[in-house]
């Protein structure tokens, strides 16, 4: 083993086990973080007309928003099918966009997921490591104050590696570490 592939191996060892030991707060700013990242690298490849690398992100992208939206508890909270209806949106648009190479599509979904993310980080830092019921209640008030889709009822599947579908049971790794 190779100086470099030793310290990869460490490396995906440590993101694996920051995903294991996440808190489902935690876990879900990290998914909500990786879909941006996703969208982002999707958005500059689609501008540069790197389409294999397009391709790539926006699927993966896509994959994070049916995580999301499969574990998306809608006898939870009243707003739930509005998220749901949300993400079908932004899959829709991820794979509009990728099918017809339309970066601007993909800044749409950006503009939608964004903020979702952004009252997400806010939610958690106000909560202690084991606030998850108050995650969903104080991300139900910013989001109540902001006017946006706010708090999800989302419980986040993280079972194993690679991450998988809490519904389905599919195996799928979301790269969120």
């Amino acid at each position: 083993m190779t100086l470099v592939s030793g310290a990869a191996a460490k490396l995906n060892a440590y993101n694996r086990d920051s995903v294991l030991s996440a808190s489902p707060v935690r876990l879900l700013t990290m998914l909500y973080d990786r879909l941006v990242l996703d969208l982002t690298r999707g958005e500059t490849a689609l501008t540069e007309q790197n389409w294999p690398v397009a391709w790539d992100n926006l699927r993966h992208a896509d994959q994070i928003v049916a995580e999301l939206a499969s574990s998306l508890k809608v006898d939870v909270w009243d707003g739930a099918d509005g998220l749901l209806q949300l993400y079908t949106y932004v899959a829709d648009l991820i794979v509009t966009a990728n099918i017809d190479r339309d970066a601007e599509k993909v800044r749409e979904a950006i503009s939608l997921i964004e903020p979702l993310r952004d009252t997400w980080h806010e939610a958690a830092a106000l909560l202690p490591a084991d606030g998850v019921a108050a995650a969903a209640a104080a991300a139900a008030a910013a989001a109540a104050a902001a006017g946006s889709a706010g708090s999800t009822g989302i419980g986040a599947a993280r079972a194993g590696w690679p991450a998988t579908s809490s519904e389905t049971g599919e195996g799928r790794d979301l790269g969120i570490a």
